[in-house]
């Protein structure tokens, strides 16, 4: 669900990092490793990407991924009455949504436009998050919530979410816990949490994934610049992932079974590079799939491998 384009509506941005120090997040922050302190508080919930249009087609129309994933295209209504349509592939616990070009107004459509968000388990988690964000120097987190349209025309509470930095080039990241209110609505379709506070991801997602070969996301690669993965990182230590420096200027951040890998580029080279998942069962082969210009690498073993960002998809820039 591309979070950062309902802010748009409601705060006349969009939905990257909200809040922060002036001038936004320095550069230092992002060379610092280690963690905050404390459990894990986030936990890789769902990423996005906006791939040129003839890969966009492609996986929209593509027979094998309706038999690989539990697959859809859907809009969505948000707050502000905003809509978006993605091309989603949903796990047990974790998914990634797909768009083209121009599928998104303004920036946010632009080819190598990216978005992630990480969400709590726990409710009242996310208060932590806060607290341990201002513990950064993060002075004024932007806490927003969106809010769903089933259709009636009335928007229910979906979730609350907080941001760094309105200052953002292509790719924003959020920290977000879902509301109860979105889980006592039938019409989410969510499962009954298994304590009183569960606010979690297996629960937000349904079952339908064991009918295929896809079980969950264990790792994203997302090319992005400086300044975006710099606003990034507080967000990710506040949350408890092990976060860790590389020598070319990017960022692995390590937490709940999901590897987050972040390499530093220039604006015009930003974009989705990769998806990694695990499976629900081995498979005894190897099968590629070529969808556009990406190319969907199956197995042999309890693992796919997702490549995006061909030379053809640079040239059409």
């Amino acid at each position: 669900m591309t979070v950062r384009r309902a802010l748009q509506m409601i705060m006349v941005v969009a939905l990257a990092l909200a809040g922060a120090v002036q001038g936004g997040v320095s550069s230092a922050q992002a060379e610092d490793g280690g963690t905050v302190g404390g459990r894990q508080l986030l936990f890789y919930n769902h990423a996005y990407g906006v791939l040129d249009r003839e890969t966009a087609d492609a996986i929209e129309h593509s027979a094998y991924l309706r038999d690989f994933a539990n697959f859809q295209v859907r809009t969505t209504t948000g707050s502000g009455g905003q809509t978006w349509t993605g091309r989603y592939l949903m796990g047990r616990e974790t998914y990634f949504e797909l768009f083209g070009v121009g599928d998104v107004p303004g920036k946010d459509g632009t080819l190598g436009s990216t978005g992630m968000g990480v969400s709590t388990e726990r409710r009242g988690d996310l208060a932590t998050v806060l607290a341990r964000l201002r513990e950064q120097g993060i002075r004024d987190p932007v806490e927003f919530q969106q809010t769903r349209d089933f259709g009636d025309g009335v928007p229910v509470p979906w979730f609350d979410a907080v941001f760094t930095t309105d200052q953002y080039d292509l790719f924003g990241a959020w920290g977000m816990e879902y509301r109860q209110e979105y889980f006592a609505d039938p019409r989410g379709n969510t499962e009954p949490g298994a304590h009183p506070d569960d606010v979690g991801r297996e629960r937000y997602l349904t079952d339908a994934y064991r009918d295929h070969l896809m079980r969950d996301v264990t790792g994203i690669r997302l090319a992005v610049t400086a300044r975006d993965l710099a606003n990034t990182v507080p967000l990710l230590k506040a949350g408890g992932f092990e976060v860790r420096s590389l020598p070319d200027g990017g960022v692995v951040a390590k937490g709940g079974g999901t590897t987050l890998r972040f390499d530093a580029v220039p604006l015009d080279q930003v974009g989705l590079r990769q998806v990694e998942m695990s499976l629900n069962g081995p498979v005894s082969y190897r099968h590629e799939e070529r969808i556009g210009h990406s190319t969907l690498a199956v197995g042999p073993g309890r693992r796919a491998v997702w490549t995006f960002g061909d030379q053809e998809q640079r040239a059409s820039r």
